[in-house]
């Protein structure tokens, strides 16, 4: 396989994720960590029935205890604080924090072996926590509760443990793309475990509910993350955290069409700055 050919396949997730938030609030009001494990443990066994056609692909299991801490822990700590996000936040403003991810790839991936931080990425990360802070600085209706500010840093934080999940990827390029479905399936086992201990089952009361959560398993939390696996270790990955600024556009635009969000100003104006402090720490990338 190409680089080229790598980098088309990964491009393919972030049309993934842009539907990954209407997908989630359409979901209805059940649990962060059961539609965790709901949709993982769909999109695991996704990846798993393959095997019945490549046997060979199930050895891709046994990987060092770091490679499962780097897959595992990407996944799950990146989705349940995601969810959590969605369920306790309004999910434009959600969705626009969790979305710094694409800048802080650009940030990371500069200090891999062989690449250096200058100026414009530095410029572009300023442009980008502009647009974190213009949904704090009044130019929005919306008044944060509490309960709403632990949802706003619960997606700051899925943004760095997202990004971070993705740089290390590169670095374990060795490891097979058919060791994401275990880590996917291990990832609904930990989801079941918190939703046991710490929520109230709630199942879904409607056939729209249980198609979206479908969709969600097939789609934004399943194959989306065997295509990002192979653009990470195979493709750019410069050029993927470059067209990776679009997703925010996107997810947003997605809200409004389904009725989820309305089109203020205040997130215009954080949209275009996330996306614009993404694009100038890219434009090396993006020129090349």
């Amino acid at each position: 396989m190409t680089s080229r050919t790598a980098t088309l396949i990964g491009l393919a997730a972030i049309l993934m994720w842009s539907l990954l938030a209407v997908m989630t609030v359409a979901t209805g009001h059940i649990p962060a960590f059961q539609l965790a494990a709901m949709t993982f443990a769909i999109g695991g066994l996704a990846g798993c029935t393959s095997w019945l056609f490549r046997p060979e692909g199930v050895s891709a299991l046994r990987q060092p205890a770091v490679v499962w801490l780097v897959g595992v822990g990407g996944l799950f700590g990146y989705h349940a604080l995601y969810f959590i996000a969605l369920r306790q936040a309004p999910p434009a403003e959600a969705g626009l924090l969790n979305y710094l991810w694409p800048l802080l790839i650009v940030l990371f991936s500069s200090m891999l072996p062989g690449e250096r931080l200058a100026s414009h990425h530095l410029i572009g990360a300023i442009l980008g926590l502009a647009g974190t802070v213009s949904l704090f600085a009044g130019g929005t209706s919306i008044v944060f509760e509490r309960v709403q500010m632990s949802g706003l840093a619960a997606a700051f934080m899925a943004a760095f443990v997202w990004s971070a999940y993705s740089v290390l990827s590169r670095r374990l390029a060795s490891v097979p793309t058919d060791a994401v479905a275990g880590f996917c399936l291990a990832t609904a086992a930990l989801a079941a475990v918190a939703h046991l201990l710490m929520e109230q089952t709630v199942w879904p009361d409607s056939a729209a509910q249980w198609l979206a959560i479908a969709a969600l398993g097939i789609g934004p939390v399943g194959l989306a993350f065997y295509v990002w696996d192979i653009g990470m270790k195979r493709g750019d990955i410069r050029v993927l955290g470059a067209a990776a600024y679009a997703t925010p556009l996107l997810s947003t635009a997605f809200l409004i069409l389904a009725g989820f969000a309305k089109p203020t100003a205040a997130l215009a104006v954080a949209s275009v700055l996330i996306a614009g402090g993404g694009l100038i720490a890219a434009k090396d990338m993006i020129w090349k």
